[in-house]
């Protein structure tokens, strides 16, 4: 081959080898720890092996799910706060899989950005890693993309794939076992959780208010760290009461709120009959509600509403369903019912 003094190079069209390389050096220790049964947690290899066997499954099948953290990265993006929306992306992978049931395994990301920033990637993935940490489950790889001209300065996106397991037979919902009379419980969330971010910031715009300036529905706490809480994860204390046949559905309050979600756990010969006062509004989405001008019925489809994580338990079973979950550090409530449809 001709060297030629002049010639193109990769890192001449902007991408920086040197830089990825150096980054998944230093995310190596943290994807070490989160290390599991039926897991090394190592990178660097072209695929990923778990060992179901290991992890203590007889006859197990597997459920995957993929997300992403949405328009929240703007504002981590604009304030540098860049060390907690791995945790929302972790959150509402893992989440997903509990809502079938199924235990996270294991966890794999997509970085893609238009010039790597070595030191937020890495505060990225250690909030990654954190979230693995959380659910129980191992980082096992991913995919740091450089796509000059595909993104602006500082921006990236993320990507999140996880990968869990159930026995054969503990698949949720559990849909001929529901009956109407059957008890909802919801587990409180730490705030929007990943939705609602883009209609979020339009109110944030129209308020005019700055992203460290305090925020109105939270005294002490800037607006930025308010709205940028991560998501929470439930699997390890929702997640055993599953095992233990307590739970007869689960839906994860995500995109579609408290309308679109539940439906999708319940039997069709039935419907929620969600009791809209049986839980105070969190004061950040009353904040949203007023300064936005949101309607009921908007916020409600577009927002958790305070609500994280929905189980159908039966009444007999809810007072120990509800007890086990208080004493994990859960905020736990009643919040319907089921009813025929």
């Amino acid at each position: 081959m001709s060297d030629q003094a002049n010639g193109l190079t990769y890192a001449g069209a902007g991408v920086d080898i040197d830089a990825g390389e150096a980054l998944v050096e230093a995310i190596k220790p943290l994807a070490r720890a989160t290390a599991r049964s039926g897991a090394e947690a190592s990178l660097g290899g072209f695929g990923a092996l778990f060992d179901l066997k290991a992890a203590g499954y007889a006859d197990p099948l597997i459920v995957t799910t993929t997300d992403g953290v949405g328009t929240k990265l703007k504002i981590a993006i604009e304030t540098g706060r860049h060390d907690t929306v791995g945790i929302d992306l972790v959150a509402m992978c893992v989440n997903d899989l509990l809502a079938q049931g199924a235990e996270p395994l294991m966890f794999l990301d997509y970085y893609a950005t238009g010039k790597l920033d070595v030191d937020a990637a890495r505060r990225v993935v250690a909030g990654i890693a954190q979230g693995c940490l959380q659910a129980g489950c191992a980082l096992v790889g991913g995919e740091t993309a450089e796509m000059p001209g595909m993104y602006a300065g500082g921006d990236y996106d993320l990507a999140g794939f996880s990968v869990g397991a159930l026995e054969r037979g503990r698949v949720l919902p559990r849909l001929e076992a529901q009956q109407a009379s059957d008890l909802l419980i919801g587990l409180g969330s730490s705030g929007p959780h990943s939705n609602g971010y883009s209609l979020i910031r339009r109110v944030v715009e129209r308020t005019g208010l700055g992203w460290e300036a305090e925020a109105p529905f939270e005294p002490g706490v800037s607006l930025a760290e308010a709205l940028m809480r991560p998501t929470r994860i439930y699997v390890k204390t929702v997640l055993p009461l599953m095992k233990a046949d307590m739970v007869k559905g689960a839906a994860h309050i995500t995109g579609g709120g408290l309308v679109e979600n539940p439906p999708r756990a319940i039997a069709r010969r039935l419907q929620p009959r969600i009791d809209w006062q049986a839980w105070a509004l969190p004061p950040v989405f009353d904040w949203l509600q007023r300064e936005g001008g949101v309607a009921d019925a908007e916020l409600r489809r577009t927002f958790n509403c305070g609500v994280g994580f929905m189980l159908v338990v039966e009444p007999a079973l809810a007072p120990a369903v509800m007890a086990a979950l208080l004493n994990a550090g859960e905020e736990a409530f009643v919040i319907g019912e089921l009813a025929p449809a």
